[in-house]
């Protein structure tokens, strides 16, 4: 198995350069077994929101890693926490926080200190663990 770096799934997705699009390409559909971290998942839905000419909306950053779940030769670390994630991010969350939130699945509550708008959010949509900000 080998795994990828986010500059190979964000040619694969974007194809904004030529030569590295097609190689991603290959890539992607002729490795028996590839391999994509949460933190790299993380990266690419950073790197797609900010894309200078064209940033992805939250509903094709989703539709983007839906795709790559489906891929038969994908694995995707965590997927279980990842999927919670995602769907906290369809809801309105910030991915990086929604991501944060599901890995905490097990905790009692997610301390924030700066974040209110993610206390707040999560809070909202009512999902656990529950949000605060320490006093």
């Amino acid at each position: 198995m080998k795994a990828l770096d986010t500059n190979i799934l964000v040619r694969y997705y974007l194809q904004d350069d030529k030569t590295q699009g097609l190689i991603a390409y290959r890539v992607m559909e002729r490795e028996p077994e590839l391999f994509v971290a949460k933190t790299t998942l993380l990266e690419l839905q950073w790197v797609l929101s900010s894309n200078r000419k064209a940033p992805f909306p939250h509903r094709q950053i989703s539709k983007v890693i839906e795709h790559l779940r489906r891929l038969p030769n994908v694995t995707i670390e965590d997927y279980e926490t990842v999927l919670m994630a995602l769907e906290s991010y369809r809801r309105g969350l910030d991915f990086a926080d929604a991501l944060h939130l599901a890995a905490a699945r097990g905790c009692t509550a997610m301390l924030s200190f700066d974040d209110r708008r993610f206390v707040r959010r999560a809070n909202r949509l009512k999902l656990k663990p529950r949000c605060e900000v320490p006093a």
